[in-house]
Order: C-alpha cells, then sequence, then structure tokens
C-alpha cells in the first residue's frame, strides 16, 4: 500500500467514525449490556447479583412466557400473509396507474407513519363495547377487545391496517423496476392474468418479498405499543405478546435479569427465523430484470 492509499484508507475511516461510534454506543453495548444483565439478578434498586443461567431457567420453564411465545408466533403467522397478500394486491391495483392513486398512495401510509401508541388509543375507543364506532356501526354489542376469542384476531386487524399500505409501497417499487417488455412478451403468448401474475410477477419480485417479509416478521415478533394500548396483554393473556412481557417483568415487576434473559431469547429467534427466511429465498431470487 502506497502512500496515497493509506491517506485515502485513513480518510474513509475517519468519515466513518461518527457511524461507527452510533453503531457501537447505540447498538453493540446496549446488547451486551443485555447480554450481561440476562446472568443477572437487578431490581434498579439494589446492587445486581450474578446468577448465572437461573433466569433462562426459570423463563425456560415458565408458562407465562412459553404463552407469550405462542402469542406472539399466532399473531405473526395471522398478520404477516394478510399483510403481504393485500399489500401486493394494493400495489397492482395502484400500479395500474388509476386516477387518484397518487393521493391513495399517502393515505395508504399514513397509519404507518403515525405513532401506535396513538393508533392503539384510537382503535381501543372504536372497538369499545358500549361507545365504540364499531358496534354503533353494526348495530350490536361485542366485547371485542375483551372476549378470548376476538381479543388477538382484533389486534391482527389493527397490525394488518397499519402495515399494508407501508408493504405495498415497496411491491409498488418493486413492480414498477419489472421491464414492460417482459409482459408484452407474456401478452403475446398468450399468458393470462393469473399466469403472468404467477410466472412472471412474482419471481421477479422476490427481492422485494424477501425484503418485506424479514422487516414485517421483526416488527411483528417485536410489537408492543398498540397492543399495550388496547388490551394490556388481556384478556386472560390471550394477547401477552413477548414485547408485553418483557415490558411487565422489567418496569412492574422490576425483575430485569428476567426481562434481559426473554429480550435475549427472542433475539435468537429471530436470527434464527431471519436464517430461516435467507436461506428459503437464497436460490429462488432473481435479480436480473434484463
Amino acid at each position: 500500500m502506497n502512500a496515497r492509499q493509506r491517506h485515502e484508507a485513513r480518510s474513509a475511516y475517519a468519515m466513518l467514525l461518527p457511524s461507527l461510534i452510533g453503531v457501537i454506543g447505540f447498538l453493540l453495548l446496549p446488547v451486551l449490556i443485555v447480554v450481561a444483565l440476562s446472568f443477572m439478578r437487578w431490581n434498579l434498586i439494589s446492587a445486581p447479583e450474578w446468577v448465572g443461567l437461573e433466569n433462562y431457567a426459570y423463563i425456560l420453564t415458565s408458562g407465562r412466557f412459553g404463552n407469550s411465545l405462542l402469542v406472539t408466533a399466532l399473531f405473526v403467522l395471522l398478520a404477516i400473509p394478510i399483510s403481504i397478500g393485500m399489500g401486493l394486491l394494493l400495489a397492482i391495483a395502484i400500479n395500474r396507474g388509476l386516477p387518484g392513486t397518487s393521493w391513495l398512495r399517502v393515505l395508504y401510509v399514513l397509519p404507518w407513519v403515525c405513532a401506535p401508541l396513538a393508533l392503539g388509543v384510537v382503535w381501543k375507543w372504536i372497538f369499545d363495547p358500549t361507545n365504540g364506532a364499531l358496534n354503533a356501526i353494526i348495530g350490536r354489542r361485542v366485547e371485542w377487545l375483551t372476549d378470548p376469542d376476538l381479543a388477538l384476531p382484533a389486534v391482527v386487524f389493527v397490525q394488518v391496517w397499519s402495515t399494508v399500505g407501508y408493504i405495498s409501497l415497496f411491491f409498488l417499487a418493486g413492480l414498477q423496476q419489472i421491464p414492460r417488455a417482459v409482459y408484452e412478451a407474456a401478452m403475446l403468448d398468450g399468458a393470462g392474468g393469473v399466469r403472468t401474475l404467477v410466472s412472471i410477477t412474482l419471481p421477479l419480485l422476490r427481492p422485494t418479498m424477501f425484503f418485506v417479509t424479514v422487516t414485517s416478521v421483526i416488527s411483528s415478533f417485536q410489537v408492543f405499543d398498540s397492543i399495550y394500548a388496547m388490551t394490556g396483554g388481556g384478556p386472560a393473556f390471550r394477547t401477552d405478546v413477548i414485547a408485553a412481557r418483557i415490558y411487565d417483568e422489567a418496569f412492574v415487576g422490576l425483575r430485569l435479569g428476567r426481562a434481559a434473559a426473554m429480550a435475549v431469547v427472542l433475539f435468537v429467534v429471530l436470527v434464527g427465523v431471519t436464517l430461516v427466511q435467507q436461506r428459503y429465498f437464497q436460490r429462488r431470487i432473481t435479480y436480473d430484470m434484463s
């Protein structure tokens, strides 16, 4: 490496330094602190006490934590396919260039840019059994958020409503990158709408599908604000997602060691799920659209 190359390398590292400080200080360091706390007992008042694997042994044998994992998995399995499917259909509709689509793009993304906690408060009023707008429209009293059988579908609906517009914008960007000539060739070959969707659109959208699926799964596993505002984890822990359980352990029960251990388990689960998705999409992604 000559003097010029060394100078360029030093300049590059100097320009990267602010970002590296941010990554280390606000990403890597907090992760290491959480991992260290997961081996301790701490209530924010007394000094932390080393307990080894005790926190992990407790949460892995705890029915409450197991229930939270199950609820979160059900939430993800319900919300993700619906959100992605509706987002794709919405993007296809917008891509047709119908009148007013520019305004629709803004309207569809508004729920995503709003604060989830505020949306949760609004939807709690909408679902209110006595004074809620939804029951007033249908003309009957339904306990949307207090019925154990309806609470989880209700919060899944809110999650889908708040994310479908955001997802559709990514699919729309992917659709607009597909060359028009590909569709024209398919039409000349006699391919119908369904065949074109299955054989051309979906394969060429796999890079977008991979990104949308990974980010949507991660955000759904971490959902907290809206559910906490609507149900607080109830009724009967039917909406007690893992992020709400971590919050309850840390800031209600003041058991930060257990909460940290839960966060580490959640991190491991997310890494595992992401690797599975990456493995699935790895050989199915087509980047060349020429």
